[in-house]
């Protein structure tokens, strides 16, 4: 790192010592649109084509290969992109993807579909990329971008942003220090993707396979509860205390009550205990919630919680077995859990010091693949970051006379 930047100053003091230039898109190439195209025109194989809708999903940076094709005899007529040039999509349905750019660094030329466009020019391409994800173009990009639901940005107006062009050489030291950090990050990635395979390998074999389980219905391990039911006169827009509904259960509530109602209806009706696992019986069945002891109600019939005796299941192996249920619901548009079908729902429960020996791997595996405060997310967070403080950085230049 140390190496490159040094060179990089070096480059700028022998190379443009007075600034660099700025210039606009428009000004550095040939901005061109590509062809409206069908479902029906693409091919299994034939002439690679990039289609604009997967530019945001399928391509990174810069890449050698496409996903889709159209046929030899339909590619003759539409827009290519040539080695080297960028590949633009101008519609999206968030500003942040608005003018995603990729670099097609494959040796044959391929299609571009509507809703993109080809910038041809004699940059680096790789630089281009990554100016393309920079803060700077991002300000730029903001003023031009139109439409409420789907979001877009004209080609005249993708000509009209200003790039700082330094000298080649400089363009060439900024990509190897960039791509020294993506390539990183896609080290780190390809391992947490790895690591998340092998948990749930480990996730099933543990909990299902374990030789000393013995078979227990959830109706042995304690009775089923809910809070006492909240009318919604009873809740505020802002308050005390939050009322978790089914919408935003496990998520920012958008609903509260008063500390009064919390403190009464807590005392006198059915309560959940610090750790018990709360779990959603409507909607998207079984997601799991651990109470964490922090104030809070929760809807009744929706949100329902088993009070656990831990002398036979231990509340986090519950919370781990949960996710391994096929819950057998009942109802129409709207699926529900009903007590008296989760009562029957048997599990293979171990002894209890198998089941500490099973959640401590388990939760080992889940803080590596899932805990943005350590392990592989909060590595991969951490080169993020540091990757976007370069990447600006090294993007921004003094303009050549604007001392």
């Amino acid at each position: 790192m140390t190496k490159h930047l040094n060179i990089i100053e070096k480059l700028i003091q022998e190379l443009c010592p007075k600034g660099v230039e700025f210039k606009e898109l428009g000004e550095i190439g040939t901005l061109i649109r590509g062809n409206g195209l069908q479902k029906k025109d693409f091919t299994e194989s034939g002439v690679g084509c990039i289609h604009y809708g997967q530019i945001y999903t399928y391509y990174g940076l810069f890449t050698d290969k496409t996903k889709s094709y159209v046929s030899p005899e339909l590619a003759i007529k539409l827009k290519k992109a040539e080695k080297g040039n960028l590949v633009i999509a101008t519609t999206s349905e968030n500003d942040e993807d608005v003018c995603k750019a990729v670099a097609w660094l494959g040796e044959e030329s391929i299609a571009i579909s509507g809703d993109a466009h080809i910038l041809r020019h004699d940059q680096n391409p790789r630089y281009l990329a990554y100016f393309f994800q920079s803060s700077l173009f991002f300000d730029q990009k903001k003023k031009y971008i139109t439409g409420t639901k789907v979001r877009r940005i004209s080609g005249d107006n993708i000509a009209k942003i200003r790039i700082p062009l330094p000298p080649l050489p400089i363009q060439e030291e900024i990509v190897k220090i960039l791509n020294s950090f993506t390539e990183l990050e896609a080290e780190l990635e390809a391992e947490l993707e790895a690591r998340k395979k092998q948990y749930k390998y480990y996730y099933k074999k543990l909990l299902l396979e374990c030789a000393n389980s013995k078979d227990i219905t959830l109706n042995e391990i304690g009775k089923v509860l809910m809070c006492k039911r909240i009318f919604k006169n009873e809740t505020l827009a802002s308050g005390d205390v939050p009322f978790y509904k089914i919408g935003t259960f496990g998520k920012k509530p958008d609903a509260f009550i008063s500390q009064n109602i919390y403190d009464e209806y807590r005392t006198k009706y059915s309560f959940p205990k610090k750790g018990d696992i709360l779990l959603s019986a409507s909607g998207t069945i079984g997601r799991r919630v651990i109470y964490d002891g922090h104030p809070g109600y929760f809807q009744d019939s929706n949100i329902i919680w088993i009070d656990n005796d831990e002398s036979k299941v231990l509340n986090k192996f519950l919370y781990y077995l949960y996710a391994t249920v096929e819950w057998k619901t009942e109802g129409g548009t709207i699926q529900r859990l009903y007590n008296d079908s989760l009562k029957k729902i048997k599990i293979p429960v171990p002894p209890l010091g198998e089941q500490e020996h099973i959640v401590s791997i388990l939760d080992k595996f889940d803080s590596l693949v899932n805990d943005i405060s350590i392990g592989l997310p909060a590595e991969l967070k951490a080169r993020r970051q540091q990757y976007e403080y370069y990447r600006n950085k090294l993007l921004s230049f003094q303009e050549y006379g604007k001392q």
